[in-house]
């Protein structure tokens, strides 16, 4: 049953509505995105069926926010360890966010990105970053500027890691340029294993961590 078109309007208005007051936390700034581009004109074209540009971008930037949920809720138990667990903070220059910062017990840093993507295969050609048939290469610019900001700031080391939803990695991760991407499904392992081979010295930077990276304002 089709409904009238002002009951559509009516609930696409509602829709816009909820995004707009969605609590802050993992994957916010990507859900905000997604909010901005969702007009209420764009959800009533895809309540009728009609597909837009923004539209479609507005589905990219959900499927990162969820991808970020996932991986957050993956975290959970580091944070009941001790760890310090930042979801979405903003760097103190420039509109860039941080998915995920934290601080091991023994004072290791590191940036984690998150990533969920759709199942081509991700891989590493003649120092290349591959997925499917594209080169996605200057992606990891962004986490590398991350890890040299918080590193800069916090005047301390800090590893730059990316948890990958979806896409099939070819081989158990990879790495380059010092990048390491990993399944997500193994980002706990492999930041359990960082925590154990590495150690901080001089003063555990969890609370400056977390008053320099403030929630992104939205």
């Amino acid at each position: 049953m089709k409904l009238p078109p002002l009951l559509l309007v009516v609930v696409a208005g509602a829709a816009w509505l909820y995004w707009q007051y969605q609590r802050p936390g993992a994957g916010a700034s990507a859900t905000a995105q997604a909010r901005r581009l969702r007009s209420p004109l764009v959800r009533l074209a895809e309540l009728l069926g009609i597909q837009t540009a923004r539209g479609r971008q507005a589905q990219r930037w959900a499927r990162g926010a969820e991808g970020e949920r996932r991986t957050a809720a993956r975290l959970r138990p580091l944070a009941r360890a001790g760890w310090t667990v930042l979801h979405d903070r903003a760097l103190p220059t420039g509109r860039a966010n941080i998915d995920h910062l934290l601080v091991s017990p023994s004072g290791i840093v590191i940036v984690l990105d998150s990533k969920n993507w759709s199942a081509y295969p991700l891989r590493i050609a003649s120092g290349r970053l591959i997925y499917g048939d594209r080169d996605v290469t200057d992606w990891l610019n962004g986490i590398r500027h991350e890890a040299r900001t918080v590193s800069r700031l916090l005047e301390c080391p800090v590893i730059p890691l990316v948890s990958m939803e979806g896409a099939r990695i070819v081989g158990s991760e990879l790495v380059l340029d010092g990048i390491r991407i990993v399944p997500a499904d193994q980002v706990v392992s492999v930041l359990r294993a960082l925590a154990r081979r590495h150690r901080a010295v001089g003063e555990h930077p969890g609370r400056r961590a977390a008053a320099l990276f403030v929630p992104k304002d939205h």
